[in-house]
């Protein structure tokens, strides 16, 4: 956990959020800015600051991270209709929290451009 970082104090309950899902491993919750019906932030407990920063210690984490991903969207409803995951890095994506985190997009047809 870091002190400092947004997503670990979310973890930890010392912020709200409205959970999705949670076990040992992965967090999910809703974004509080939603660019679609559905946007739900999936995050690893273990605080990694990027996909860059993550290490081969990591691989299990991250393979989870994403079926719990799968898991959450059968549970939402729109695992049929489709959906998308998007995981930003570096500074060109505009990332602002230093903390890996999924998002999963659905509930309406998505543009195809992300920009």
């Amino acid at each position: 956990m870091s002190a400092d970082c947004l997503f670990c104090k979310i973890i930890a309950g010392e912020l709200p959020s409205n959970k999705v899902y949670e076990d040992d491993d992965v967090y999910a919750f809703e974004d509080i800015k939603p660019n679609a019906p559905v946007h739900v932030l999936v995050v690893p407990k273990k605080h990694i600051s990027d996909m860059l920063a993550a290490s081969p210690e990591d691989e299990s984490l991250l393979g989870r991270l994403l079926l719990r991903a799968n898991e959450i969207t059968r549970e939402l409803g729109i695992d049929e209709s489709g959906f998308r995951y998007v995981l930003n890095t570096g500074e060109d994506s505009r990332r602002t929290i230093f903390h890996i985190h999924l998002h999963i997009l659905g509930g309406r047809q998505l543009d195809l451009c992300m920009g």
